[in-house]
């Protein structure tokens, strides 16, 4: 009889800390640029984007373009959610290491927040954009061409 109250219980705190996890839907990021003083990792390096991570122009390009805007990328969340099972602190995390360019949601942001930075579009007004979804309409195959 313990036994399944126990299996119950446990099956509750799950669920409960699953809809916990859920109470703030928008990402990590930060409402600011890094400071001065706060030393964040290099975008990585190009030596370091070969092999089966980077297989097709897309990956490649949306390296180059993140190495442009690290600042507005360290501003804006991450919707493939690798703050909650990464541990990342922003979209710039994910372009840190080769996470990003086994993702697509992360590549289409970057692209965006690329484009939206080219039309003056401030890091706020981005992260809104992407908060509200607008970086799915990013077609990676059309993105490469992006400078």
């Amino acid at each position: 009889m313990k036994k399944p109250l126990m299996l119950i219980a446990m099956l509750a705190t799950l669920a409960l800390l699953a809809f916990a996890q859920n109470d703030n839907p928008v990402p990590a990021f930060n409402p600011g640029p890094p400071s001065k003083a706060e030393h964040l990792p290099d975008i990585l390096s190009k030596d370091l984007r070969t092999g089966e991570s980077f297989q097709n122009a897309a990956q490649m390009h949306a390296y180059e373009l993140a190495e442009k805007i690290p600042d507005v990328l360290h501003q804006l969340p991450c919707y493939c959610y690798c703050d909650r099972g990464h541990g990342h602190k922003s979209l710039r995390t994910c372009y840190e290491s080769t996470h990003a360019a086994h993702c697509g949601v992360c590549l289409k942001e970057a692209y965006y927040a690329y484009q939206q930075t080219k039309l003056k579009k401030t890091p706020r007004q981005i992260r809104e954009g992407i908060i509200r979804g607008d970086w799915q309409q990013i077609d990676l195959d059309t993105a490469v061409s992006m400078n």
